[in-house]
């Protein structure tokens, strides 16, 4: 039996095996000077990838692409010496619930060229493979990472809060059309397009508010 040939820049762990580090930096990207360099140009990557997108759920072959798609995920950090890096993309090999995608991203990240506990973690990247909100899984690892890494970074003179991203496209195209956004030190659940110009739009679609450590409502604006 052939197996898959592995695709560049991702870790797939085998089924039964987890992470505890995913390595960094992504070979061929970065460093960048800014965050929003990183983001834009993360968002491009991920959504080249093999099957991140699944199109419209309109299409009428939604449902062989919904199953043939695979999530990717990865960190943007803040480096020592003032950079914004990615790390490489972790996949996973097992789904095992067919409503949903996931991509089991290790809670930390393993650049060698620093002290571990040196990095700033700034934000989860991932692909929805069709245009679609924040999920439950979504928010709470966040706030899970949160507790870990901290809920905001001192980076350049200026406090990033950390937040979760999911990329997406309108179609089959791997092109990168926008992105949902969560930062727990808000509680906004933003939406980013892009407009045939290349300006970027933001919106406000609902506000996350938790009632204790463990529950949390969403109020949509």
């Amino acid at each position: 039996m052939l197996r898959p040939k592995p695709i560049p820049g991702v870790v797939q762990p085998k089924p039964g095996e987890e992470l505890i580090s995913i390595p960094g930096p992504m070979p061929g990207i970065g460093p960048f000077p800014s965050y929003s360099d990183a983001l834009i140009s993360a968002c491009s990557l991920i959504l080249g990838k093999p099957h991140a997108i699944a199109g419209r759920t309109s299409d009428p072959n939604f449902g062989l692409y919904w199953r043939l798609s695979t999530e990717y995920c990865a960190w943007i950090y803040y480096t020592p010496d003032g950079n914004y890096e990615m790390s490489m993309l972790a996949a996973s090999a097992v789904q095992d619930d067919a409503t949903k995608r996931r991509c089991n991203l290790p809670t930390f990240v393993d650049d060698p060229r620093y002290p571990a506990d040196s990095l700033g973690y700034i934000f989860v990247l991932h692909n929805h493979p069709y245009t679609d909100t924040l999920t439950e899984l979504d928010i709470r690892f966040i706030v899970s990472m949160g507790r870990i890494h901290g809920f905001e970074v001192q980076a350049n003179k200026q406090r990033i809060p950390l937040s979760i991203v999911a990329f997406f496209s309108n179609d089959k195209q791997p092109r990168c059309d926008g992105f949902y956004q969560y930062a727990p030190l808000t509680g906004q659940i933003l939406k980013w397009t892009v407009n045939a110009q290349g300006e970027w739009n933001r919106e406000s679609t609902a506000t996350v508010t938790w009632t204790d450590s463990e529950s949390y409502r969403i109020e949509k604006n």
